[in-house]
């Protein structure tokens, strides 16, 4: 009978944990709801490079997009830091396959121009040097 209760006793502690809404580590509990942030704060800076990085890779267009302008940057904290950034973005006159886009200037044709305003949700972990993207929406302008 002895060596049932460390048994018995960790299945009472898990039911009891359970049942008082325990969230276990990794789960996605908000802690501090999304805030206003400055488009500067390092981490913002991050999370934008990121989701143009994640949207240049997955769209279908031969040139790459780049941010023209930052309409909101906010950060909740969950088990990660949460962005919700939204911009606006254009098509550059740089194909993919000649790299980053930090220096290319917007189409100016207006032939070629596309521009769409983007909501993006991006989980970080800079603890663990993690970046995921949680939503990616975006509607032409």
């Amino acid at each position: 009978m002895a060596r049932l209760r460390p048994g018995l006793l960790l299945l009472m502690a898990t039911v009891a944990l359970a049942s008082r809404g325990v969230q276990a580590w990794g789960s996605s509990k908000v802690v501090r709801k999304f805030q206003d942030v400055s488009e500067s704060y390092v981490y913002v800076e991050q999370a934008l490079w990121f989701a143009m990085k994640e949207y240049n890779e997955a769209s279908k267009d031969e040139y790459t997009f780049k941010v023209l302008q930052i309409l909101k940057s906010q950060e909740q904290v969950t088990d990660s830091l949460d962005y919700l950034l939204e911009v606006k973005i254009a098509r550059t006159m740089c194909k993919k396959a000649s790299g980053g886009n930090e220096n290319c200037l917007v189409q100016r044709d207006p032939k070629m121009q596309k521009m769409f305003h983007c909501t993006f949700i991006v989980a970080s972990k800079p603890w663990n040097f993690e970046l995921n993207m949680l939503k990616k929406e975006c509607q032409p302008v």
